[in-house]
């Protein structure tokens, strides 16, 4: 074999090396995504039209919550939070409505006592993914419910089924996503 034929296949042997390193990255990095953001990777995937959009759009996401002070609550902290929780659904039975108004504002009061922004809800969806976005499809469907509740449109079953659904996003931020023994989800 002549010196130039043995270059040439020891470059397309390195090409091909490269080729496959960079896709083995690309599946692991693929990978990481899909498992640290649950079904939301694939809801941004759908909405992205395409994994390589929705891989970029959660990269960036990730940076910005990396940016963020997520912390712990305090023992004393949670032990407040848990007791309002407790009231808002005593309330429940006697005024559905407003129930459900305070619970996605208790909701929305914790996410800022454990440092996440709560400017708009299209941003809390996308800051709660990172390390929540196994519940978030039970924010998208309380915030739904909350929505039509203000217009007067939500039947007593779907309010019912909102408080439902904040109670588990509830109960996974208050806990800081480690549920405790016995409870429920």
């Amino acid at each position: 074999m002549s010196t130039g034929t043995l270059i040439a296949v020891l470059v397309i042997v390195f090409a091909l090396l490269v080729v496959a390193a960079l896709v083995a990255t690309f599946a692991i990095r693929r990978r990481h995504l899909q498992e640290r953001f649950g079904p939301e990777y694939d809801r941004t995937a759908e909405a992205k039209d395409g994994r390589f959009a929705a891989d970029r759009e959660l990269r960036k996401r990730e940076s910005r919550h990396d940016s963020l002070n997520i912390k712990p609550l305090s023992p004393g902290a949670r032990d407040r939070y848990a007791k309002d929780w407790a009231q808002v659904q005593e309330q429940f039975v006697d005024r559905p409505d407003d129930t459900v108004h305070e619970a996605d504002r208790l909701v929305t009061t914790l996410m800022s006592e454990r440092g996440y922004p709560t400017e708009g809800y299209e941003q809390q969806l996308k800051d709660l993914s990172v390390e929540h976005g196994s519940v978030l499809t039970h924010f998208r469907s309380a915030h739904e419910v909350n929505d039509r509740s203000s217009r007067h449109q939500a039947t007593t079953e779907e309010l019912r089924g909102a408080m439902v659904h904040y109670r588990t996003l509830f109960e996974e931020l208050l806990h800081n996503g480690d549920r405790p023994q016995g409870s429920r989800a």
